[in-house]
């Protein structure tokens, strides 16, 4: 009796002792980005025998992408992902990967990301939460219903943007910036709310783009991160296994996304190939239109940035 007592009541602490985490993630459960964080949540519970676990809770179910961020920082769950770029208004640093023609391959994004890393650790650690790992997505492109051969063509096309970044380039192009999430894209091309994209292949693939536009503009125009951080009270009240577990997964699956994210970019667009739609690299007149964009934003960036803003850029350039 009194050994069955015992084994009740170390079954019943280790209950009491075990985390369970809320994950809101902004992107379906068919995104790669979300499958990375399935198999990231998955190796948090092997490492740590079950004693942290964490539930995701995929395309936007739980919080809206806008909200991810301030809801991890209020500790309303402790842990999250969103798009990087998003928060450029709260600090220019975690915009740089959204300036076009500054980093359009693989190698330049890590590049880009190894210059970064530590300013974004910094910034988010004076608002309570820590980076685990971050993941870029294929090269941006854009995605149309009517052939584009220069900027000209889409002046006052409702063209959907997905951040400030965005919004500010399609205003510099003369489009009409219309803000939607990646998982409202198919309704608000069937309603007539945009005619235009821009966004990855990754993403016209899932979205089967086919179906509500005919062309993609496979331009590799910048490559932005997800993130995904942690809220530092949350983080500090797990005990030192678990802190390591979490950051060993974390590490693992920013190598294994970053994998993911360049195999996926030259499968989806041979999807998009074999789906009909006519994929290609844009004209010469579109592209040094997009460039001449991109200086701007990049001197814009730069200004904004200030001191730390011209250390990244060093860095990078180096």
């Amino acid at each position: 009796m009194i050994i069955g007592s015992a084994i009740a009541a170390t079954m019943t602490a280790s209950i009491a002792m075990a985390a369970s985490w809320d994950m809101p993630t902004p992107y379906p459960e068919a995104e790669f980005h979300t499958k990375n964080v399935q198999m990231f949540v998955e190796d948090v519970a092997k490492a740590t025998g079950g004693s942290l676990s964490i539930k995701v809770h995929s395309g936007q179910s739980l919080f809206k992408h806008p909200e991810i961020k301030r809801a991890v920082q209020t500790n309303q769950v402790p842990i999250g992902e969103m798009l990087m770029a998003n928060l450029q208004n709260d600090d220019a640093v975690f915009g740089v990967d959204a300036v076009p023609f500054l980093a359009t391959n693989y190698a330049d994004a890590k590049k880009l990301w190894d210059a970064q890393r530590d300013l974004v650790q910094e910034s988010l650690s004076k608002q309570g939460l820590q980076l685990l790992y971050a993941v870029p997505w294929p090269g941006q492109g854009f995605y149309t219903k009517k052939p584009i051969n220069s900027l000209d063509d889409l002046k006052g096309v409702k063209f959907r943007t997905y951040n400030a970044a965005t919004s500010n380039m399609a205003e510099l192009m003369g489009a009409v910036p219309t803000a939607v999430e990646a998982v409202e894209i198919p309704q608000a091309f069937s309603t007539g709310v945009v005619d235009a994209m821009v966004t990855s292949g990754a993403t016209g693939q899932r979205t089967k783009a086919w179906d509500f536009s005919n062309h993609f503009y496979d331009l590799n125009a910048w490559m932005p991160k997800n993130m995904i951080f942690v809220n530092k009270s949350a983080f500090s009240k797990l005990n030192a296994d678990e802190q390591k577990a979490l950051l060993e997964a974390a590490a693992k699956a920013e190598t294994r996304g970053w994998q993911m994210s360049e195999d996926i970019a030259s499968a989806s667009t041979e999807a998009l190939k074999a789906a009909g739609m006519t994929v290609e690299a844009g004209s010469s007149a579109l592209v040094d239109g997009l460039k001449g964009i991109g200086t701007t934003l990049t001197k814009q960036w730069l200004e904004n940035a200030g001191d730390r803003g011209q250390s990244l850029m060093k860095a990078y350039q180096n």
